[in-house]
Order: C-alpha cells, then structure tokens, then sequence
C-alpha cells in the first residue's frame, strides 16, 4: 500500500468512527441539533488534548507525524476497542510503511492441522490466509457450502466467494450479517498489512463488481474474532443453525481457522449427520 491510498484509508476510518459517536456517548453537552452525525472535529480534539487544526490534518490524510501517545488519546476519544486501535495504529505510524513482505510463499497445512479438520467431523471447518484464501477444510464445510475443490485454487478466496456466488447467498438467512464477520476480520489485515498492495487492489476490484461490497466495507466495522450466529436455509436439510468461532494459528503463517459448531438443543448437528451420511 502505498502512502496516498494509507492516508486516505486512515482519513476514512477517522471520519467513520468520529460519524458514529453522539455528544452523550462521550460526556459532552448534547448541544443544538446538528446538519450532520456524530462528533464535530473540534471535538475529537478537545476529548484528545489536541489541536483542532492538528486533528483536521490527520483526519484529511495529510502527511504529518504522529506519535504513540498522541495515538493513544485519539483512539480513547473515539472509544475504539483492540482491533481497532490495532487498525488506527497500522495505518497512521510511518514503520508501517517500512514493513517489506515479499512474495507469497507456498505452504501445504500441516498434518497436526489436518488432524484437527478431520476431528472436528460434524463442525464444518475452513482455514484460511491473510487474504482470506481458503488453503484447508473439511468434508462438513464441503457439504454445508460447497465443493471448495471444484474452485481453481487462485479463486478460492472466501470474501470474494461470499459475493460471487449464488450459493452462498442462497444458504444464509441473514446473508449480510453473515458477510459482515468477514469483512471485520479482513479490515484487521488490512491494517496490520498496510505494505502489501494486494490489499488495495483486491479491495478495488471488489468495489467495482460488487455494490453491495463498497457499503459494507465503509461501515468499517473491525474485529480479529468476531463472534457469530448463524442461520443456514439448506436445500436439503432445510434450517441449520451454527455459532462462528474464528482463531488465528500460531506459527509461521497468518493462518486462520473458522469452525462453526451446530449450536445445541437444535437438530444442526443431526441434520448434518444426515447429510454426512447421504453423500457416502
């Protein structure tokens, strides 16, 4: 990413919390009413211990410095939780202009990690990259979303999927709060990875094709680990319902497994058995 598309990306996301918050929310006089939502910048400022003038050039994306302290006390005033100061830091410090990734490297998921899919049977599971590309899952998730197989593998991308196909958006009831995990989880790369022009070009292309992209992606909701119900209308074994438990995998890869648990005292997990059964 270079510096003109972090700025901005930072200038968005300052706008886009700042619009989010209310006099009353921050311990301010309520005040006359308002032409526009949420905090005035002057605001920010007074709450921050800053300049007016010093927050409206951070906040326009100009190149100015910017330190951790100062940092600190505008993501207190904005009311940002961990990921997303981790975000607000990624994308305004300067070292993160110095981060130098390189090219992708191949990798094949390890044996311990195949262990755990296939122990996880009825739990439909998905591993996947920085970049949200599926790399691993299970026969569960095969059969619950799709044959991830039968996708060559430069287009499995799980966000991109999400969009694309018809199948995805058949099979999720509340098919944009189940989007909405993603794109938080993505936003947190995103920010960590403020190098990598992949993200800006990927995130480009995804705002061309798909409208419905662009509005979410500028709601900027962020979270490492978002925790998530989810309603399934299957085609064949009708409603399923699952909690969304995201992790990241320590090692030497950003990895990510996603494993979505028949929620109890409801028939998920014996439909799922079913279809397991059904597909032999």
């Amino acid at each position: 990413m270079n510096q003109d598309v972090r700025l901005q990306a930072l200038s968005e996301f300052l706008k886009t919390k700042r619009g989010k918050l209310t006099p009353g929310m921050v311990g301010l006089p309520v005040g006359s009413r308002r032409r526009t939502p949420g905090l005035r910048r002057e605001e920010v400022a007074q709450l921050a211990g800053v300049s007016t003038t010093w927050y409206t050039w951070l906040e326009q994306g100009r190149d100015i410095k910017v330190s951790m302290s100062v940092l600190e006390n505008i993501a207190d005033a904005l009311q940002l939780n961990k990921d997303e100061r981790k975000y607000l830091y990624g994308l305004a410090l300067e070292e993160a202009e110095k981060i130098d990734l390189g090219h992708e490297e191949s990798f094949s998921i390890t044996p311990s990690l195949k262990k755990i899919m296939e122990e996880l049977r009825y739990c439909p599971t998905i591993i996947s990259d920085r970049r949200c590309n599926i790399v691993g899952w299970n026969e569960a998730a095969a059969h619950v979303f799709l044959d991830f197989a039968q996708i060559p593998e430069e287009n499995r991308n799980m966000l991109e999927l999400l969009f694309s196909r018809k199948e995805f958006k058949s099979l999720a009831v509340n098919w944009e709060h189940f989007v909405k995990g993603f794109i938080a989880i993505f936003r947190t790369y995103y920010g960590q990875y403020v190098a990598d022009e992949w993200y800006t070009n990927f995130i480009g292309k995804m705002e061309r094709q798909y409208e419905d992209f662009r509005k979410l992606w500028n709601e900027s909701e962020i979270s490492s680990a978002p925790d998530v119900l989810i309603e399934f209308r299957h085609s064949k074994q009708g409603k399923m319902l699952f909690n969304l438990t995201s992790f990241q995998v320590h090692g030497n890869y950003d990895l990510r497994i996603s494993v979505y648990t028949p929620v109890e005292d409801t028939p998920t997990e014996a439909k799922l058995k079913g279809l397991l059964k059904e597909k032999k």
